[in-house]
């Protein structure tokens, strides 16, 4: 196969394990290229999909396989990979070990399991959570996600409430534009001072990060999109009763939901919101991962 050569998809075997409905959609996309494609621990439906095939296990699945497609949302705090309905899938050096000799796993983020049972077992990871064009693209889904799940834990309106945004990367700035548009008082805490100016610039208040504490007796909600320890008890305690805390951030995320709860707050971890559109996410981050596949084979050739 010369550099320029398109990719012999029907030589390829791929594995999608783990996830939820956004794997559905990745699954069969992946199948329409001709490649061969194996899938286990998410919901499937009971249609034959040429190209497809449903294992009973992931071993099974990532067999001789070349790569492993694993969710945006990663590993938990057990080290298992997100699964809607089958916990326990737990990718160490025994299951990786099922692969192909040189295989590639691609994934929205790994933890540092999976990075050392990866590196033991000789497989290649590759990250995309901070990939800006394809957070860009699922963005939309997490908000309009992150606004059900605020309106299903509420008995206010988001309209001219009190709402502060723990961070303004990608999906807290779309986020804080969104409230914003929904009249909303936002305001918007962040660490670096260009982001900050971005949320001024978009209507709301903006803060640092250690003038949260001073902010926090007047929240009616205050949404986190921080993968780091931001919110803990010490500013949980400042919070009004009531007050919904949401965690948005991938494991290990951002805020002590834990003690939240036992302050008498509305906890909640809204994790996987992607699948919310499960069709829109699943063809943009199917375009990312067959942009990289490509890449990958056409190197090997």
């Amino acid at each position: 196969m010369s550099g320029n050569a398109s990719v012999d998809w029907s030589s390829l075997i791929i594995a999608v394990v783990a996830g939820d409905e956004r794997e559905q959609e990745i699954a069969r996309l992946a199948a329409g290229t001709g490649a061969q494609v194996r899938v286990f621990g998410f919901p499937f439906p009971g249609e034959s999909v040429p190209g497809l095939l449903e294992c009973d296990d992931a071993a099974h699945a990532l067999r001789g396989a070349g790569y492993a497609l694993f969710p945006i949302p990663g590993t938990g705090a057990d080290g298992s990979l997100y699964a809607l309905g089958v916990p326990g899938i737990v990718p160490d050096e025994a299951l990786l070990g099922e692969m192909a000799e040189g295989a590639h796993i691609i994934l929205g983020r790994a933890d540092d399991r999976l990075r050392a049972a990866a590196l033991a077992s000789d497989v290649a990871l590759h990250e995309y959570e901070a990939d800006a064009e394809l957070m860009l693209l699922r963005a939309p889904a997490i908000v309009e996600g992150a606004l059900q799940k605020a309106i299903e834990n509420t008995e206010i309106t988001i309209h001219s409430a009190a709402v502060a945004v723990v961070g303004q990367g990608t999906i807290g700035s779309a986020l804080t534009r969104t409230l914003i548009l929904l009249g909303a008082r936002v305001y918007a805490a962040a660490r670096n001072p260009v982001q900050r100016a971005g949320a001024y610039a978009a209507g709301a208040t903006p803060l640092p990060l250690k003038d949260l504490g001073a902010l926090a007796p007047r929240l009616n909600m205050l949404f986190s999109t921080v993968p780091a320890p931001i919110v803990g008890r010490d500013l949980l305690e400042k919070l009004p009763g009531g007050c919904l805390v949401m965690d948005l951030a991938a494991p290990p995320g951002g805020v002590d939901l834990a003690a939240a709860e036992k302050l008498g707050l509305t906890a909640v971890w809204a994790r996987g919101l992607g699948r919310r559109a499960p069709i829109t996410v699943g063809r943009s981050q199917w375009a990312g991962i067959r942009k990289l596949i490509e890449e990958i084979e056409r190197k090997r050739a």
